[in-house]
């Protein structure tokens, strides 16, 4: 099973992808969180195969919560960032290669990448189970 950590202060938003994913992607654990600073516990515990986050939030943005999980060993290809700012902002604050992804989460065609993301990740949750699933003979 995968485990997707999403991290969002607007409440919609968040309950809106956290349903999402649970109804489309069975084999995913979703746990989401609107408060970045409780999130930073949830990013040191590890054993997180997503963290997407919301780049503007008030309590604790989210380029330093994207950091401290840099920090505590969390690789930047798990990460994806989402915001309301246009794509030419995301790029030129999070040049190719920081992370799995920077996405405006009001953009619908945006919207088509991070399903990508998901289906990929319920995918190799699918091959996991089914090794997990087969009988050794020795």
């Amino acid at each position: 099973m995968g485990t997707i950590l999403i991290v969002d202060d607007d409440a919609v938003f968040l309950n809106l992808l956290g349903s999402f994913v649970g109804d489309n992607y069975p084999l995913l654990r979703v746990v989401t969180c609107p408060n970045p600073v409780k999130a930073l516990n949830l990013i040191q515990e590890g054993g997180l195969d997503l963290l997407v986050l919301d780049l503007e939030m008030p309590q604790l943005d989210g380029a330093k919560l994207f950091n401290f999980a840099v920090e505590t060993g969390m690789d930047p290809k798990r990460i994806v960032i989402l915001s309301g700012r246009d794509s030419d902002y995301l790029h030129a604050n999070f040049p190719l290669g920081t992370c799995l992804a920077v996405l405006n989460k009001f953009e619908v065609k945006q919207k088509a990448v991070l399903e990508m993301v998901f289906s990929s990740l319920n995918r190799k949750a699918v091959a996991r189970q089914e090794d997990d699933s087969r009988v050794k003979s020795v």
